[in-house]
């Protein structure tokens, strides 16, 4: 990969976990009424295969400066029992809204530290949650971890309520890193949670390892990934560090003279694809590798691969309902968000209100954009059902790079591409070019 390309694509993009992406939501063309419709219309549509159930768990014992999420630090496990009874009123809401018990299809905890809870206030979330619902018959259930603070009994108690799918954040064991990041763990740790929760039979670990950290150095990269690989977790997200101090003010704990230079940054990227492809992975697309024994890689090859706010996912539903602060749902048609201030989160909880801040209604642009991006991300290819001449001008100069093929009826992701998928989708991204982003808006895409 040459360092020209690396420079010509390095600009400001979105990781697409989204489309519209949440900076260019209408917020003034949604209300809750019309959120609400289309929860019903969505699950209507799909009660059969159920729905996608994300809880967000905000707490944490300290800050990792690093850290992009919605977080509140604390080390008063007082906060406990207030959060779980207003996530399980809000829960209980939304069951209201459908008039049913819906069929949950995923869960999936989140944060935050969802470990920062006793294992038994996790039991009463989880039964809480699981008494106003019906499971799938193939339900699946995952939680984030810190591994210096997940014990046993987490472990135990989560895979007793139905969790096989655990992820770690990791991100890298150099010291040196640990320390300007606040985020320490050690390879000791990682090596006892992940050997116990196969032991308990929790089918499919992740862990979570991010390049461009600050003080990050090629060996740094190359030893942390070694050690990983000596573990062999079944899934690797291997994200890139997004610099955004001008929202997440803990990143100001360094500079941008900390951070790995553009090409150094990219070394860092291409060599630990190397060394994960070399050990068996699978690049799966932005950000993820997996096993040929993982199901993330079953769905790739199957063409049933699907990607929303929490990255890659082997199983698709038209509808995700995030409860807690902060939290997003999707039910393809519209999007909502949850308030991000705690007090005010539990203050319209107690009152019995939906604590929603803001969303926005796709309209059959969005959703025709929508198809095509996640076309791209999820399959590699796309039928360019809507082509302008816009849209040719924007992907003729990637096409000149080698990073797609495509002949005015469908555009295919070149294996070099792969590299640049989020380029490529913003060749697809209309919302973008009517009004382009800037440094401030996301982060840089190498």
């Amino acid at each position: 990969m040459t360092s020209e390309l690396i420079r010509k694509y390095n600009v400001a993009a979105p990781r697409y976990t989204s489309y519209p992406t949440v900076p260019y939501w209408e917020t003034d063309k949604w209300n809750r009424e019309q959120w609400f419709k289309s929860v019903k219309k969505s699950y209507s549509e799909s009660a059969d295969d159920g729905i996608s159930l994300y809880v967000h768990l905000p707490f944490c014992e300290s800050l990792c400066t690093y850290c992009g999420c919605n977080t509140r630090i604390t080390k008063n496990h007082g906060v406990e029992d207030p959060y779980i009874n207003a996530v399980l009123k809000e829960w209980k809401m939304y069951c209201d809204v459908l008039g049913c018990k819906p069929t949950i299809k995923e869960i999936h905890l989140g944060g935050g530290t969802p470990t920062f809870f006793t294992a038994e206030n996790l039991k009463r979330l989880l039964d809480g949650i699981i008494s106003n619902s019906t499971l799938s018959v193939d339900a699946e259930f995952s939680f984030e971890a810190h591994p210096a603070n997940t014990n046993d009994d987490h472990l135990k108690t989560l895979y007793n309520l139905g969790f096989r799918r655990l992820s770690l954040g990791i991100q890298d064991f150099d010291p040196r890193v640990q320390e300007i990041i606040n985020r320490k763990q050690s390879i000791e740790q990682v090596a006892h949670i992940t050997d116990y929760a196969r032991k308990l039979g929790y089918t499919s670990i992740n862990f979570d390892l991010i390049y461009g950290l600050p003080l990050q150095q090629l060996h740094s990269v190359e030893n942390t990934i070694n050690e990983v690989i000596k573990l062999m977790p079944d899934r690797i997200a291997y994200y890139s560090y997004a610099h955004v101090p001008w929202i997440k003010p803990g990143q100001r704990k360094f500079t941008e003279a900390d951070l790995p230079a553009d090409a150094e940054k990219r070394a860092l990227y291409e060599r630990g694809c190397e060394l994960l492809v070399k050990a068996g992975y699978e690049d799966i697309g932005m950000d993820h590798f997996a096993l040929q024994t993982d199901s993330l890689y079953h769905a790739l090859q199957s063409g049933t691969l699907h990607r929303n706010f929490m990255g890659y996912t082997h199983q698709y539903t038209k509808l995700s309902i995030g409860i807690g602060v902060s939290s997003i749902s999707d039910s393809w048609y519209a999007f909502a968000q949850n308030i991000k201030k705690l007090e005010l989160y539990l203050e319209k909880i107690e009152r019995g209100e939906f604590p929603l801040m803001k969303g926005h209604v796709l309209t059959q642009n969005d959703l025709e954009c929508k198809k095509e991006i996640l076309n791209v991300m999820c399959k590699g290819y796309t039928e360019l059902t809507t082509i302008h001449s816009d849209l040719v001008d924007r992907l003729a100069p990637l096409q000149a790079d080698n990073l797609v093929k495509f002949n005015y009826k469908k555009l295919y992701v070149t294996s070099l591409g792969k590299s640049f998928l989020r380029n490529i989708c913003m060749a697809f991204d209309e919302r973008l070019w009517n009004k382009p982003a800037t440094e401030e808006t996301f982060s840089k895409a190498v």
